[in-house]
């Protein structure tokens, strides 16, 4: 079974009918329940799912995330150790633009050997994680 890395982009693409790559990232979800890929996040993921979920589309769709997609995934709970990490990781890219929580996906990927990324963030291409799409 293939373990495929979800990021924050693919889930509110998910859950929002009005973002630019809903349709793709339906597609793509589909494809990933067929073929049966188990489904990572991290806890920092999660965390930033929620806050833009709940400001973009409000309560409902926190709701709907929280009880029909979160429990699709395996979460890695960001630690000392993995936030640590995640910050070197962030200072040692020099981009402004990259976020704590991105460092944070890319660090658990490559712990847990995950090269495909379930995605709309220019940072994992860039990273040199593949998609599912």
């Amino acid at each position: 079974m293939s373990r495929v890395f979800v990021d924050t982009s693919a889930i509110y693409a998910l859950l929002d009918a009005g973002d630019a790559t809903h349709a793709r990232a339906e597609k793509v979800f589909q494809r990933l329940r067929q073929r049966e890929a188990s489904l990572l996040t991290t806890s920092y993921v999660l965390v930033e799912a929620c806050a833009l979920v709940t400001r973009r589309l409000g309560l409902a769709a926190l709701r709907a995330f929280r009880e029909d997609l979160a429990p699709l995934f395996e979460v890695v709970w960001v630690d000392e150790a993995l936030h640590e990490a995640s910050l070197d990781l962030l200072l040692a890219r020099r981009k402004s633009s990259l976020s704590l929580v991105d460092a944070a996906s890319f660090v658990t990927m490559r712990h847990v050997r995950i090269e495909e990324a379930f995605a709309f963030d220019r940072h994992f291409d860039e990273e040199g994680f593949s998609s599912p799409a």
